[in-house]
């Protein structure tokens, strides 16, 4: 039964959804979602600004420029100096307390555009904006990847991408998530859900090097170091990461959040994804995107 389904995108207006693009670094994501829409004429959102988290080292301003959109700064590092804190951080009260402090003034800051979905690429603060209106991410991980019925390709920096590798996988692919909003409980990190799938990535690892990869990382200390782990394994899945970049996230991402403003995700009451083909929907895992098709996972069916 498809009678009670709720659409992902609720749009309280006619015409294209209102979407901002969310960046922290290199906004090399954000570029790609930005040249997919402006090389279409017919394109079912208006991007409407971008903002980061970091003005003095993302190009959120070079790309505002460049595709004549505002850019809205809000400083988390120098927000948290200004209030006292040295290290930008949400491991205390006192930093949980000036996260949301700083997302309410993001939130002044968004009111005006009358945002219906936002894109993180690449835009590192946890934010409970994800209650005002729904997110888009994504992860370097191929999501559908279970173990012990969860999602194991998850995690921060390139831990999604050492995991596969680690696990002896010939592939990466990407994922694009529905941000669900922190609750401060790690495991709702990459749990939402799961829009779309790039198609596989290539990874070429021997055996003998795999086996070298696996002795390097039970050697590792439990306690990641700042800065990351300076080893062969940190090193060969950087490498591997910045491959997923280009044959995933940058295929994937941008045909996600034009099947997203086309109105073409849904859930059910018990949470089950549906994706919208013509005009019948769908029970999916997911939607593989592979150039510009889309091979829908069915509910039930095994990749």
């Amino acid at each position: 039964m498809t009678d009670n389904l709720q659409e992902l995108l609720v749009k309280p207006h006619p015409g294209p959804a209102n979407a901002v693009i969310f960046l922290s670094g290199s906004g090399s994501n954000a570029e790609e979602v930005l040249k997919f829409t402006v090389s279409r004429t017919d394109a079912p959102y208006v991007l409407k600004a971008l903002v980061t988290d970091a003005p003095e080292t993302s190009r959120a301003r070079e790309l505002g420029q460049n595709y004549g959109l505002p850019v809205i700064e809000e400083d988390i590092r120098k927000f948290y100096h200004d209030n006292g804190e040295k290290r930008v951080s949400i491991a205390t009260p006192r930093g949980q307390e000036l996260r949301q402090q700083w997302t309410d003034r993001l939130r002044e800051r968004l009111k005006p555009l009358q945002v219906d979905f936002a894109i993180f690429a690449g835009f590192v603060p946890l934010t409970n904006i994800a209650e005002d209106f729904p997110c888009l991410n994504v992860h370097p991980g191929d999501l559908t990847y279970l173990k012990d019925g969860a999602r194991y390709l998850v995690g921060l920096h390139t831990i999604p991408v050492e995991r596969a590798i680690l696990e002896g996988l010939d592939y990466l692919r990407s994922s694009v998530i529905l941000v669900r909003p922190y609750s401060g409980k790690g495991e709702d990190m990459d749990n939402g859900a799961l829009l779309g799938i790039s198609e596989e990535v290539p990874v070429d690892v021997s055996e003998s090097e795999l086996a070298e990869l696996r002795q390097v990382a039970a050697a590792r200390p439990a306690v990641r170091p700042v800065g990351g782990y300076q080893d062969k394994l940190a090193a060969v899945a950087k490498e591997y990461q910045e491959r997923l970049k280009v044959g995933g996230d940058w295929k994937v991402l941008p045909r996600v959040v034009w099947d997203f403003a086309s109105g073409r995700y849904a859930e059910d009451a018990a949470g089950q994804l549906y994706y919208r083909l013509g005009q019948k929907w769908h029970p999916v895992e997911t939607v593989i995107f592979s150039g510009d098709s889309r091979e829908p996972i069915f509910a039930g069916s095994e990749m």
